[in-house]
């Protein structure tokens, strides 16, 4: 494939091995709805990192307090530097790690617990996964037994007094939560990898792939063991991040590679099984996913035939339909929303617009609660 369409998919993840064996039998999608126009209900502005610069993670407590972590000069895997952003609903602020002279190549999650606790993790120059948590005063890095090497840290959620990180170590999923001062791990399949983790007061769900199907985990209890669920088999699937509305609702998005394109994938959870959900469109990545506490979820992605467009993917409570941003200024630009977080009247998801040089910038988009067709 073109080197700036790998770079662009090792930004999401570090990688994944999908076939397709046989076409995944789904119930038929439903009607394509008209694409929606929207503006945002206050300006949202966009950092502006400077060279080569993404968005990987964006969580919120309000429209006026969020926090997105990325990474600049993304083409060098030696040199790239991690970058943690404040927003007070005014402007952007970065936030510096103290005492920390080796530093973060890339921050790939961030949780939100308050304005004053904020946890990060992604992989240090130094070969470790990397930890920190901070408030926009700055951060300090975590260490504990199991954050060394051989581990890679994709996602963090933090919640109830748990903070949880999923990822892979050893060649096998990997998850580590750390509560009343130590750590209890969990491991998945070998092979396998997590990408996205979700908490809840007496659950935890961790989403990935075994290298060919989708993979999903779940704690029971708010303590227990993590043990791998059962999934419709979807070959050539993966999932890349979830939410969990509360016992009986959590959405798990992802996609299905095959044939050189990828089709969109999203699971749903009702309290005792996982159903495949029918989309109105059918090629498409998808990459995060949020919602508002009501059954109304967001799944931030790309669409490669509106590629300049910011795209969604949006639940109203009985379907989804697409929903589209403005496209940033003219020319040959492709943008990627990587994550998506909701608060208030806000839907403000993250990434980067690549352009025709394979130069990157950081990108935000804002999208209002009510939308006209």
């Amino acid at each position: 494939m073109p080197l700036c369409v790998f770079f662009a998919s090792w930004i999401v993840c570090w990688s994944f091995i999908a076939t397709s064996v046989a076409r995944a039998q789904t119930s038929a999608p439903s009607q394509v709805r008209p694409s929606f126009e929207v503006r945002p209900p206050l300006e949202v502005t966009t950092p502006k990192l400077g060279v080569d610069a993404s968005l990987t993670d964006v969580a919120a407590l309000s429209a006026r307090e969020a926090w997105a972590v990325g990474q600049q000069d993304v083409w060098n895997l030696w040199t790239s530097r991690s970058v943690i952003t404040h927003w007070n609903g005014t402007a952007w602020t970065q936030i510096s790690v103290r005492d920390d002279p080796n530093g973060s190549g890339n921050l790939r999650s961030v949780a939100v617990v308050s304005p004053h606790e904020v946890w990060a993790v992604g992989t240090g120059h130094d070969g470790l996964p990397y930890v920190v948590k901070g408030d926009v005063n700055g951060f300090d890095r975590i260490s504990g037994p199991p954050l060394r090497s051989g581990v890679q840290l994709a996602a963090v959620a933090a919640s109830g007094g748990r903070v949880t990180t999923a990822g892979v170590r050893d060649g096998r999923a990997f998850v580590a939560t750390f509560a009343a001062g130590k750590w209890t791990l969990g491991v998945g399949p070998d092979g396998a990898s997590l990408y996205g983790v979700a908490l809840t007061p007496k659950d935890g769900w961790a989403v990935g792939d075994d290298g060919n199907r989708p993979l999903i985990m779940h704690q029971s209890g708010g303590g227990g063991g993590w043990k791998t669920v059962k999934l419709p088999a979807v070959d050539g699937g993966y999932l890349r991040d979830v939410y969990a509305q509360g016992a009986k609702h959590v959405v798990a998005v992802g996609g299905v590679y095959s044939g050189g394109s990828i089709a969109p994938l999203i699971f749903t959870w009702d309290g005792k099984d996982w159903t495949r959900a029918a989309l109105p469109i059918q090629k498409a990545e998808l990459y995060g996913v949020t919602g508002d506490g009501q059954g109304r979820y967001w799944a931030s992605g790309f669409d490669p035939a509106h590629a300049a467009q910011p795209f969604l993917l949006v639940y109203d409570g009985k379907r989804w339909s697409v929903l589209r941003g403005t496209q940033p200024e003219a020319g040959d630009k492709a943008v990627r929303l990587q994550s998506v977080t909701r608060a208030g009247q806000l839907t403000m998801a993250v990434g980067h617009v690549l352009d025709a040089r394979g130069d990157y910038s950081d990108f935000v988009e804002g999208f209002g609660l009510d939308a006209t067709p």
